[in-house]
């Protein structure tokens, strides 16, 4: 459900744009407000799930989002798919932070427990990987609403397997939920990422933006302060000095710089960058997801022979190099010899780094804390996520008006902005709406979509930049592995 909700969405943003008159931001909002949502409860999830129960929790987030699913499918509105979507997120954090703690608590075998992890990465990708030919495919016969409405009869299925197959767990120790830690963070991050998607129009150095950005980091101390003060804080920030701990999650962080706040924009460049229809955009996006869907087991055997300190800085790397076959293929004349090689790679470093990041972490702790562990995981995950999708969506536009600048010979004003932002949300009827602007163009759509690819040419640099980065950094602060290991069994009691 999670996998298919994530990925099949985006190949439908440029319908509901058109269906609905959304705007650029407001389909960045679509995604974002699902991702903050998860970030805003996943550590008080995992809190309320030690306490009363992780199979309780887990079927009360099936059933929400089940629900939430429908209105999301149901409404017209802009403004309320957003919210729905929200709502839908708070439901998937029930689900995904109880789901990795089960899985953690009801495998605690190592080898079972990596057979589980593997299992779980191969439904995961499953639901990823066919996604986009699901959403393109849904759109061509259907209509988009379904992309939503098909989690509703999923939601039946997966609540009767919950009620079959798994075993009740708790923390005996679990006391009560911390609300100043869940408040703060969530203002911290939801103002970061209004920051990011409302800085160009209200001007990053007005006072409205730096009010923003300057309650997001008072929120990000009193998270902090909130925590070290806590008698039972969401997050134990001595589990950072365990080496597993701190390399993992930025293994975790490192594909959200990078590969999956991408794959909220890649069905546009194809859509509209290279003139695919729905269903050829979704078979395109299979490239992307699909070995997804193949590589977590090689991933899980890798890590028990090479250690994650290798396996982990090496899918990240594996993510960079996709990128960069996807950048040098945009600015080629037969673009798709190098761009669907170049998202086969990134999709298979995501499949090492992802379920081996995740079983890296909840390994690296004593059982009864695996939903404090999984919280920080999916919360890494989920705010460098909502803050990429931004940041990406930022540099799209930013990557357009350069072009545009240069094509037009016009200065930046608010009137080329919200042109680019319109090229960059895939409108098919930005040339119609911006002729003044496009006068003196000999081929004006020929110019729209080369300005949209120059966009995401910027995108590709960014995405390989912060996942090599990010790599570097991982592997480093793995090392050496063996150190880690030891360091990780000293500090919490357990084996990883």
């Amino acid at each position: 459900m999670l996998g298919l909700e994530i990925s099949s969405v985006p190949p439908i943003l440029s319908t509901i744009e058109q269906v609905m008159g959304a705007s650029f931001r407001q389909l960045q909002w679509v995604m974002a407000a699902y991702t903050i949502a998860m970030t805003t409860i996943l550590m008080g999830v995992g809190t309320l799930a030690d306490r009363y129960g992780r199979k309780r929790i887990f079927t009360i987030g099936i059933v929400a989002f089940g629900i939430t699913s429908l209105v999301c499918g149901l409404t017209e509105s802009a403004a309320v798919l957003i919210v729905a979507r929200f709502f839908q997120g708070l439901s998937a954090a029930m689900m995904l932070i109880c789901q990795i703690a089960i899985l953690s608590t009801q495998f605690r075998d190592g080898a079972q427990r990596g057979k589980a992890f593997a299992w779980w990465g191969i439904v995961f990708g499953a639901g990823l990987g066919f996604g986009p030919i699901v959403g393109g495919a849904i759109l061509a016969l259907a209509s988009w609403e379904w992309v939503f409405l098909i989690h509703v009869a999923l939601a039946v299925v997966t609540w009767l397997l919950t009620q079959a197959g798994v075993q009740e767990s708790r923390d005996p120790h679990a006391t009560r939920l911390d609300i100043a830690g869940i408040v703060t963070l969530s203002v911290a991050v939801f103002c970061l990422v209004l920051f990011v998607t409302q800085g160009p129009v209200l001007g990053f150095g007005s006072p409205a933006a730096l009010g923003i950005i300057g309650l997001s980091v008072v929120s990000l101390v009193g998270f902090i302060v909130a925590e070290r003060v806590s008698a039972r804080p969401m997050i134990e920030f001595s589990v950072f000095r365990v080496r597993n701990f701190s390399g993992a999650l930025l293994g975790s962080m490192g594909q959200n710089f990078s590969f999956w706040p991408f794959i909220i924009y890649l069905p546009i460049y194809f859509h509209v960058g290279l003139g695919h229809d729905s269903v050829q955009t979704g078979l395109a996006l299979l490239a992307y997801t699909l070995p997804t869907l193949f590589v977590p087991p090689l991933a899980e055997r890798l890590a028990q022979r090479w250690q994650p300190g290798i396996v982990i800085p090496l899918g990240m790397s594996t993510i960079g190099l996709g990128f960069v076959l996807m950048k040098i293929g945009s600015v080629s004349a037969q673009p798709g010899w190098l761009i669907l090689p170049g998202c086969v790679l990134a999709g298979i470093g995501l499949g090492l780094t992802n379920t081996t990041a995740t079983n890296t972490i909840t390994a690296s702790v004593a059982a009864e804390r695996a939903g404090m562990a999984s919280g920080a995981d999916t919360s890494a995950r989920m705010i460098s996520l909502a803050f990429n999708i931004a940041v990406m969506g930022f540099v799209l536009v930013q990557g357009v008006m350069a072009h545009l600048r240069d094509v037009l010979g016009v200065p930046e004003t608010a009137e080329l902005r919200q042109f680019a932002e319109k090229i960059a949300a895939g409108d098919v009827t930005v040339a119609q709406q911006n002729a003044g602007l496009l006068a003196n163009v000999a081929a004006p759509q020929d110019a729209i979509n080369a300005a949209l690819v120059a966009g995401f040419g910027w995108v590709m640099v960014y995405g390989a930049i912060s996942v090599f980065v990010l790599a570097l950094v991982s592997f480093f602060v793995f090392s050496p592995g063996k150190a880690a290991q030891r360091d990780g069994r000293a500090t919490q009691g357990q084996s990883a």
